[in-house]
C-alpha cells in the first residue's frame, strides 16, 4: 500500500508538470508580477494559486467517483470555461496593455498577490475535465484513488509540480526580463492570445 501512495504522488506531480509546462493563465501571470513587483509578490501569488489547485484537485476526484466521467458533466465544464476565457482574451487584448504603463491604476486584487492568485487559479475551470479524467484513468488500473487519504496524496503530488513549473517560470523569465525580453513587454498580449486559443479549443470541443 505505501507503494501506492509513492505512485499516485508521482502520478499527480507528472501530471501538473506536464499540465503547467506550456504557458498559461497562471504561470504567465506569476511571470507579470514577478517582473513588475518583485519575487516576494510572486511568491504569495503563487501560493493563493496553490490553495486553489489544491482544492480543485480534489474536486476533480470527487466528480470522478460520483459521475465516472460524465459527458455532460464535461460539457457544462466546458462551457463556463468559454465565458470565463472569453472574457479574459478581450480583457487582455482589448483593455490591459492601455493599463500597463499606469502602476497606480492597478486593481486592488493586484496589490493583494495571494488573493490575486487564489481568484485567478478558481476561474482557471479548465484543470478540471483533465483531472477528472486522468483520476478515472488512474482508478481503472485498480489505484486507489478515490480513498481519501489516497485523493489527498494525489493532490500534493499536483500541487507540488505546480510549484515546481511556476518557480521555474518565475526565474526563468525574470533573468530574462533583465535584458528588456520582447516576451514581458507584450506580456498582456501573450496572456491574451493564451486565453483566447484555449477558448477556440473549448468551442471545438463543444462542437463536435
Amino acid at each position: 500500500m505505501q507503494l501506492a501512495y509513492i505512485t499516485l504522488l508521482f502520478f499527480g506531480f507528472l501530471a501538473a508538470v506536464v499540465g503547467v509546462s506550456l504557458p498559461g493563465l497562471l504561470n504567465m501571470n506569476a511571470v507579470k508580477i514577478a517582473n513588475e513587483d518583485s519575487y516576494q509578490s510572486a511568491y504569495r501569488y503563487v501560493l493563493g494559486a496553490l490553495v486553489v489547485i489544491f482544492i480543485q484537485t480534489y474536486i476533480a476526484i470527487f466528480f470522478a467517483k460520483l459521475i465516472d466521467s460524465s459527458a455532460a458533466i464535461t460539457a457544462a465544464l466546458h462551457e463556463i470555461g468559454l465565458v470565463i476565457f472569453g472574457g479574459l482574451t478581450i480583457y487582455f487584448l482589448g483593455f490591459a496593455k492601455k493599463r500597463e504603463h499606469k502602476k497606480e491604476n492597478r486593481s486592488k486584487l493586484r496589490q493583494v498577490p495571494f488573493f490575486y492568485g487564489a481568484l485567478l487559479a478558481a476561474i482557471n475551470v479548465f484543470p478540471i475535465p483533465y483531472y477528472v479524467f486522468l483520476s478515472v484513468t488512474i482508478a481503472s488500473y485498480h489505484y486507489p484513488i478515490f480513498v481519501r487519504s489516497y485523493t489527498a496524496v494525489f493532490s500534493l503530488g499536483v500541487v507540488s509540480g505546480s510549484a515546481l513549473m511556476f518557480f521555474l517560470y518565475v526565474f526563468f523569465f525574470k533573468k530574462i526580463s533583465r535584458e528588456d525580453a520582447f516576451l514581458l513587454h507584450n506580456i498582456n498580449y501573450v496572456i491574451g492570445t493564451i486565453t483566447g486559443i484555449i477558448s477556440l479549443i473549448t468551442v471545438y470541443k463543444l462542437v463536435i
